[in-house]
């Protein structure tokens, strides 16, 4: 069985290298969707009988690890100096710097890597991240899936 919750976050980013205007300074409704899969619990008692994971706890585990670090901050590219060091110089801005140019293909990969080890097992129902898919517009997502 699979299941997927959604969530929404502000961002701001840019992509230095674009030959658009995605080189420019910008921000996104991101939208992020994480999918499990699992074996539907069965434990009569248990909150969580009937389901492979409780919404509450996916959301929970989601935000906690990368939708509150996310939100309403630039992601910038390490290698971005010129932006790097503007957004540094700014007292108290939320600015989240990655190893790696914050494209849609790219945020989805690191939100993938962060949130796996997040989703255990717990009930004995091979629990498992199977996909992370962020978009950056309605039109316009990336997945990263288990390989």
């Amino acid at each position: 069985m699979r299941i997927t919750r959604r969530l929404e976050f502000d961002a701001g980013h840019r992509i230095p290298d674009h030959a658009s205007q995605c080189r420019h300074l910008h921000g996104h409704r991101y939208a992020i969707e994480v999918t499990l899969s699992g074996e539907i619990i069965k434990a009569d008692g248990l909150a969580v009988n009937g389901m492979v994971m409780d919404f509450a706890d996916v959301k929970r585990i989601a935000n906690e690890l990368v939708v509150s670090q996310w939100d309403h901050a630039f992601l910038v590219y390490r290698d971005d100096t010129l932006v790097a060091d503007f957004l540094a110089a700014v007292p108290g801005h939320k600015t989240v710097v990655l190893d790696v140019v914050p494209t849609a293909e790219n945020l989805a990969a690191e939100a993938f890597r962060i949130l796996d080890p997040a989703y255990r097992d717990t009930y004995g129902n091979h629990l498992r991240l199977e996909r992370v898919r962020l978009y950056e517009t309605p039109n316009c997502w990336a997945d990263a899936v288990r390989a």
